[in-house]
């Protein structure tokens, strides 16, 4: 059997890869993603597709062959931990559901709970598939026999029906559930209208839904358990069945209430405000950010988002001005005061949430900053970028919400929007610093000429460019200091740097 062949381009595509964790994605010559991967390195684990020595190894397993030979290029995404990688796939196969993926997208092995609502008399119908959108799930649940007990127990507590039941019709809306002893051991009443038993299956709902959250936390404290002890088969397992059940519970909660209607900003918000515990949704979110280099061009920025969307009106940058020197802690705290001082001093309200780009010490500074106001602070946490951790100010335990959960990706966009306005203002800094600096170097140079220089030109690449005349039309200067002008910015490092 011949080996395999890739493009040249394609192995230097492999070879430069990082040897870092993050997840592959392996796409046709269509571009198709057809395979998704995880790796603890990406270098060695993309680089074993395409060595000739995994022909030989793959002549029984023709799906994997097949599915090599179709590879005709990748990309991938870099994590920060193993783990990561392990969540970052099952969302990634989730949403692609790529052909090569089948063991991971098959859910056949869970079970599921199955109410018809548009039936007159809903029953409570264990199955492994989604036939249809007009029922609601519950599940999947991995353990069916505690399921069957679960449901025997809500047949007794709510006088529901299972699916070994037909109902017989008396009147109009009126029905009788059973025909045997079953209707005395329920302690129910036999003989119901349809909204009765409906009012029935609502209670028996609520309570299956939250047997399904219990269920669902229980999984996710498994599944870091098992991979903080590297047993990542098993999480990646437990993996695929949170994921499935986060999918399900999303969709059901529209049985009691329709979030089908709102869009993505809204459904954000309110999932926000629901994983922050919050008395109303956050209408307004405030996020602060320090960038600096080395402790030097320490700046922040304030960012401001209004019902999940950006407010760049309302957007701040912040120049340090309490200190000298690399402490993201003071910077914090000095921003944060100055920010609520000015609203304080303006009578205007405060935002329903302040955002901390970082983690416990960012947020104790900033809850700081509130105490030498004397006022009390907002709802606040911080966002730590390297499992993406929300941390409270308070003793609650830090909060980790999948990485698809609509409300932690607001937080992020919030969060590096925030980055990106800080990042911008630094380099901005930095650049004026530099013309500044080489135009402190010309011999005889004063502010006054200085500044003309730059309004006329507007930028140093500007003045580069210029001729000796062009200078000498600037007011403060003449023919002979515009040469002598010239011949230096020619000469200085920066100028040997750009010609290079």
């Amino acid at each position: 059997m011949p080996a395999t062949k890739h493009s040249d381009a394609l192995k230097a595509k492999v070879r430069a890869l990082p040897d870092g964790p993050g997840v592959y994605l392996m796409k046709d010559r269509l571009g198709r993603i057809i395979y998704v991967g995880k790796a603890k390195s990406l270098k060695k684990r993309v680089a074993s597709y395409f060595q000739s020595g995994r022909d030989r190894a793959l002549r029984h397993q023709p799906k994997i062959r097949t599915l090599i030979e179709m590879i005709a290029d990748f990309e991938i995404l870099e994590v920060k931990s193993e783990p990561e990688a392990l969540l970052l796939e099952g969302k990634l196969i989730k949403q692609w559901r790529p052909r090569y993926n089948t063991d991971f997208t098959d859910d056949k092995r869970f079970l599921l709970v199955r109410v018809d609502q548009e039936a007159a008399l809903p029953r409570f119908v264990l199955t492994r598939f989604k036939k249809d959108t007009r029922s609601r799930y519950f599940g999947p649940f991995a353990h069916s026999g505690l399921l069957r007990k679960t449901l025997a127990t809500m047949r007794k507590r709510f006088g529901i029906l299972l699916a070994d039941t037909t109902p017989k019709k008396i009147s109009a809306d009126t029905w009788q559930l059973y025909d045997d002893a079953r209707a005395d051991i329920s302690g129910w009443p036999n003989v119901v209208t349809g909204e009765e038993y409906r009012g029935r299956v609502a209670q028996a709902a609520a309570f299956l839904d939250g047997k399904s959250r219990e269920w669902l936390a229980t999984l996710r404290e498994e599944m870091q358990a098992r991979a903080a002890k590297q047993e990542f088969e098993k999480a990646a397992e437990l993996r695929d069945v949170v994921l499935a059940l986060e999918r399900t519970l999303a969709r059901t909660r529209k049985f009691t209430r329709d979030l089908t209607q709102l869009r993505p900003d809204e459904l954000a918000l309110r999932q926000l405000q629901e994983a922050l515990g919050l008395e109303h949704s956050p209408h307004h979110m405030e996020c602060f950010d320090i960038s600096h280099i080395s402790g030097t061009f320490v700046v922040a920025s304030m960012v401001r988002f209004t019902d999940g969307l950006p407010d760049k009106d309302q957007y701040r940058r912040f120049s340090i001005k309490g200190f000298i020197g690399n402490d993201d802690f003071k910077a914090m705290e000095e921003v944060v005061s100055r920010r609520y001082r000015r609203l304080i001093a303006e009578q205007k309200q405060f935002p329903d949430v302040v955002v901390i780009d970082g983690g416990r010490g960012q947020v104790a500074a900033a809850l700081k900053a509130f105490v030498r106001l004397d006022c009390p602070p907002p709802a606040m946490i911080g966002l730590a970028k390297k499992m993406e951790t929300i941390i409270f100010p308070d003793a609650r335990a830090p909060l980790n919400l999948p990485l698809g959960h609509p409300g932690l990706n607001l937080l992020q966009r919030l969060r590096d929007e925030a980055h990106r306005f800080a990042n911008t203002y630094n380099a901005d800094l930095q650049s004026r610093k530099i013309k500044e600096s080489i135009l402190d170097d010309v011999p005889g140079l004063g502010e006054k000429r200085k500044a003309s220089l730059l309004a006329h030109f507007g930028s140093l690449e500007k003045l580069r460019a210029a001729t000796a005349e062009q200078i000498a039309a600037v007011p403060g200067f003449g023919p002979k200091a515009a040469g002598k002008l010239q011949v230096f910015l020619a000469q200085s490092p920066s100028a040997a740097r750009q010609k290079k």
